[in-house]
């Protein structure tokens, strides 16, 4: 399995036949490596976890040129069919959704807003647990740390964890490396995710790599095989 990291909190999951690409946000990010189409290359799915732009991004115009269905949220699956998107395969936490033979995505909880640029509510946030070439990867989303991770580290017991760093609008890098150290100690490799794209974001992750043993921080289309 290739994990690959657009920036952001998009990420790049390929696996025999299957690529999810989740939080494809591209065209308006100033770190990005790629276009969207570039980006699209071999995907099969695309999964949110919210609705904020800068996570929806270019799902839209992605779907409707590769034809590929969407996974989110109940009410953010309702929204994107009302922007063109045929395919939006809803669920709600704890749901899970089979992709394929040894690919699947459950909902699980995450502790932030959810809402379109004219704030439009979107449903619940969401962090992903997916399935994909053996193993289990959790991408927190935008959240803050909340006690529930214990249980999502017990139930799911993630070999990949993928958190955000970046602070003001997530946790930043103490809280997230205090929540990589209790919570998920197990995991082979943690990945931060949604800082340096804007000068409000912490700029780097050194803060975080720093004190988490098993963290990596990649640049911008970096790839990691598993």
């Amino acid at each position: 399995m290739q994990l690959t990291y657009l920036s952001h909190s998009c990420i790049k999951l390929t696996h025999n036949g299957y690529g999810l690409l989740i939080d494809p946000f591209l065209t308006h990010n100033p770190i990005a490596p790629c276009t969207w189409q570039e980006a699209a290359q071999g995907i099969t799915h695309i999964l949110l976890t919210h609705g904020h732009g800068d996570h929806v991004g270019d799902t839209p115009a992605i779907a409707a040129h590769n034809n590929i269905p969407v996974v989110a949220i109940v009410e953010l699956a309702a929204w994107l069919r009302k922007q063109g998107v045929k395919d939006a395969m809803e669920a709600n936490f704890g749901g899970t959704i089979k992709l394929g033979q040894g690919v699947s995505v459950t909902l699980v909880p995450a502790w932030h807003t959810s809402a379109a640029d004219d704030g439009t509510y979107l449903g619940n946030p969401a962090g992903l647990i997916i399935e994909i070439g053996g193993q289990t990867i959790y991408h927190a989303g935008d959240t803050a740390i909340f006690g529930d991770m214990s249980l999502i580290a017990e139930l799911y017991n993630p070999s990949v964890v993928l958190l955000p760093i970046g602070g003001t609008y997530t946790m930043d890098a103490k809280t997230a490396a205090f929540a990589a150290k209790k919570y998920f100690s197990g995991a082979q490799t943690i990945i931060p995710l949604h800082y340096a794209t804007f000068p409000v974001l912490a700029q780097d992750a050194t803060e975080f790599t720093s004190s988490v043993p098993t963290a990596k921080a990649l640049k911008p289309g970096e790839s990691l095989t598993f």
